[in-house]
């Protein structure tokens, strides 16, 4: 498959129809009436708006970028809305996107700026197995999805700027999660851990909770192809082990794909229990993430038609056009875990609860995995011609 007109139209509408205070595929902070901030779902879309930038040439999508960010990061790297001290693994994730705007572009403000970011990182609270807890307000807790957030931030970083003095500990983190939140049984991950075992929605013994639910699971994996990617060629062995662990998350997954859409579940391994859906968030993902594995290698590529057939699935089934505009569907809107307290629900990690959130269109956490495979895509167009 080649570029694709009506994904190209879709991209444009949602760049055309946005600004940083209020980008229109950012539909969990639209609903909250507060304005925006530093947040991660803004910059999953932003990152792969520079990927796509780079291997279509379209500069309109880097000069956006740069535009974005540049609203929040200021003169001397102190960004708007973002709070260190709050130890939040969602708040780094936005900072991927200041390597390539540096690189880019050489502005001070940027490096500034991850300094700033990874002065979180290095005194980010952590469990007992020496991971970082997923916030401050999630004490004790790792969710699959800081893996995403936080570790190829991280390792960047300690290539570019710190000569990979905690390339280890980045690596180590992956370790503990693969060792305490998989399951051996099936090979997939329980969404969350909690090391002090006193959440209400964790086993008492194990502390984990207690369904398979399918963003964590692709997080996990975008986390674990992108950090390897980033791996200097000297941690030969990190690496392989990696790779080993994207590899049999992937060999786990497949049997769960559908075989009309080529999408999965939002509980991965409940397909037939209502009322259970194709999800779009993650199905995009391990699109992107199958995609990125063949061409890096670390997948045969015999994957690809896999990843091909979640990506022309979901262009197919999930976005339409209503009324002159594109829509893309069928995104959970948030998922995570909590007790309760203070002002949030419980939300306990069952199977109930994952189909208890709302149901969206357009939001970034299922648009720009897309474009992430799209990029794959054009990728592997290019690589052929």
């Amino acid at each position: 498959m080649a570029q694709s007109p009506i994904l190209d139209k879709y991209i444009g509408q949602l760049v055309s129809n946005s600004t940083p205070e209020a980008p229109m595929w950012n539909v969990e902070k639209a609903r909250s009436g507060k304005p925006n901030g530093w947040n991660y779902i803004d910059g999953c879309m932003v990152k792969a708006l520079l990927s796509l930038a780079e291997i279509s040439g379209k500069q309109e999508y880097a000069d956006f970028a740069e535009e974005f960010i540049d609203y929040f990061v200021s003169e001397d790297g102190s960004i708007r809305g973002y709070d260190p001290e709050a130890y939040n693994l969602d708040n780094v994730n936005a900072g991927k996107t200041l390597y390539t705007l540096y690189n880019l572009t050489g502005k001070d403000k940027y490096r500034k700026a991850m300094d700033l970011i990874y002065g979180q990182l290095q005194h980010q609270p952590r469990t007992r197995e020496g991971n970082f807890w997923h916030k401050l307000i999630y004490p004790n807790q790792v969710w699959l999805d800081g893996l995403y957030m936080s570790q190829p931030f991280y390792m960047q970083y300690e290539i570019a700027y710190n000569e990979g003095r905690n390339c280890s500990d980045s690596f180590h983190q992956f370790q503990v999660v693969e060792k305490i939140m998989r399951d051996p049984k099936n090979g997939l991950y329980y969404h969350g851990y909690d090391a002090s075992r006193r959440e209400p929605w964790c086993d008492p013994v194990t502390g984990l909770s207690s369904s398979f639910w399918l963003r964590a699971e692709g997080w996990f994996a975008m986390a674990l192809v992108d950090t390897w990617e980033l791996m200097p060629a000297n941690m030969s062995y990190e690496r392989d082990e990696l790779r080993r662990m994207f590899n049999e998350l992937i060999d786990a997954m497949l049997p769960y794909q559908d075989k009309e859409s080529g999408m999965w579940h939002q509980v991965i391994n409940l397909p037939n229990v209502a009322p259970n859906y194709l999800e779009t968030s993650g199905s995009a993902i391990f699109a992107y993430a199958l995609l990125k594995g063949v061409r890096l290698g670390i997948l045969d590529e015999e994957y690809v038609d896999r990843g091909l057939a979640a990506f022309d699935g979901i262009c197919a089934t999930q976005l339409s056009e209503v009324d002159g505009k594109l829509q893309l569907g069928n995104i959970c809107l948030v998922s995570g875990l909590g007790d309760g307290m203070g002002n949030f629900k419980f939300r306990s990690g069952t199977f109930d609860y994952y189909m208890s959130e709302p149901i969206v269109q357009n939001d970034a956490k299922g648009v720009a995995p897309l474009v992430l495979a799209y990029t794959e895509v054009l990728r592997r167009d290019k690589a052929q011609q």
